[in-house]
């Protein structure tokens, strides 16, 4: 079936997407800190604006200041894209967005429908677990979140750490249960060297690349180029994403009669 996509802004990652995000999904994308979450929130709502699809990035703890710094430091002018009314960034707390999304006369929700707000993407969804220690609880949360957003036509990716649990069925709230796709970041150990991977681990509705892939973050001057690089997979090694990294050995084996 021909679904029509939106693309992440990495040409690479679309790819492994089988032709990018599909329209009003929530994606997850998951990694240790300083793997590039933000960047990646960054490249997708920028090249929303490079395809007039106006985008709000909601951040829970970094200051509007230090995410200009950090998006400046890679070559993104993002007070120049706020400037065009094309780009939205909103410091807030989860317990407020959390009842803004929910109430027609919110800020929130008055910025969403009045300028057309596309694109959304949350920086991150971890710290909804300051709001309650309840696993059902918490789940409850994250259907509302994930739904409300949904209600609004928005194509959303939503940031977390990786936790330890992750994947699993003690995965506290099961917030990989409720989202439609699962893209997981790394640090890996590859031949004594830290690298940077990725790997699409679920998405409905559409086949998706399955392997892990190196990438690298570079900073560009052009405005809309992506700054994130996706190389080819990971070969000759198993048990990248467990962390138990071993080099694989293939023996051509010649029988002789």
């Amino acid at each position: 079936m021909n679904i029509p996509r939106i693309s992440s802004g990495i040409p690479a990652l679309d790819n492994m997407l089988s032709g990018g995000f599909i329209p009003e999904s929530s994606t997850l994308l998951r990694g240790a800190p300083g793997t590039g979450k933000t960047t990646f929130a960054f490249q997708f709502l920028i090249e929303g604006l490079r395809q007039n699809q106006p985008g709000l990035l909601v951040a829970f703890e970094e200051f509007p200041e230090s995410l200009y710094r950090d998006a400046a430091s890679l070559g993104w002018d993002l007070k120049s894209f706020e400037a065009s009314g094309l780009l939205h960034i909103m410091f807030t707390s989860p317990e407020v967005f959390l009842h803004s999304l929910s109430t027609p006369e919110s800020t929130l929700t008055r910025r969403l429908h009045e300028h057309n707000i596309q694109r959304i993407a949350l920086d991150s969804l971890t710290h909804f677990t300051r709001i309650t220690t309840n696993t059902h609880e918490l789940r409850d949360i994250y259907n509302r979140v994930i739904n409300g957003i949904r209600r609004e036509q928005l194509t959303g990716l939503y940031l977390a750490e990786e936790m330890r649990s992750d994947f699993t069925a003690d995965e506290k709230g099961r917030l990989s249960f409720i989202v439609d796709c699962i893209v997981l970041l790394r640090y890996l150990e590859i031949d004594s060297a830290i690298e940077r991977a990725i790997t699409v681990l679920k998405m409905r509705s559409s086949d998706h690349d399955k392997q892990i892939h190196r990438f690298t973050i570079e900073a560009n001057d052009a405005p809309y180029a992506s700054r994130i690089h996706i190389g080819p997979r990971l070969q000759g090694k198993a048990g990248l994403l467990a962390g138990l990294t071993e080099r694989r050995i293939i023996s051509n084996v010649r029988s002789t009669q």
